[in-house]
């Protein structure tokens, strides 16, 4: 067995948690016996083909070669299927990791980490405690209001047309609103 290779790790939220998969040895699984371990998925993926590979050689089943990911936590509601790819789930790992439930979510939105990486990195307009704060923010920033009609403007409409059409709105805690703006 070769040792293991130095990498990298990455941080991960500790209010977060363990972001993780179990991988599970399919010569043992096919016999009727769980054999796997966890696997801490914000890892350089040297580091995790390493403990695969360890946790196969330890496998009950001789000449044991093959592996699926058979359970996963931290990763949000962001589905992680068997044979996905080791690159593609840390990725994944990472961006939770660096973004939290806002990362997760994100990736729930649109389905793939790509679009979710451009939203967070290209569109992100900040976080706020509501969307009509962020529309009143947004308005009062760009429109010099008389002080006579100031308490005539209908901020909470004005939300709700922003999010019809110009904004992606975002909860992730009590008055945790995160605002994106729609490409």
């Amino acid at each position: 067995m070769q040792p293991i290779p130095e990498g990298r790790g990455f941080k991960v939220n500790e209010q977060q948690g363990k972001i993780r998969i179990y991988v599970a040895c399919l010569a043992s699984y096919n016999s009727g016996i769980l054999h796997g371990s966890w696997i801490d998925a914000c890892q350089d993926e040297d580091v995790i083909r390493y403990e695969i590979n360890a946790m196969l050689m330890a496998s009950p089943e001789k000449g044991a070669e093959e592996y699926a990911i058979h359970d996963h936590e931290g990763f949000m509601d962001v589905p992680i299927v068997e044979y996905q790819s080791i690159k593609s789930v840390i990725e994944i790992a990472v961006f939770i990791a660096e973004h939290c439930a806002l990362g997760g979510k994100l990736i729930e939105y649109y389905g793939n980490l790509s679009d979710a990486d451009e939203a967070m990195n290209d569109h992100y307009a900040g976080v706020y405690s509501s969307l009509t704060n962020f529309a009143q923010e947004l308005t009062e920033q760009s429109t010099e209001i008389p002080e006579s009609l100031q308490n005539y403007i209908d901020y909470e409409r004005m939300a709700h047309d922003l999010e019809i059409n110009d904004v992606l709105a975002i909860e992730t805690g009590f008055e945790q609103v995160h605002i994106f703006w729609i490409r």
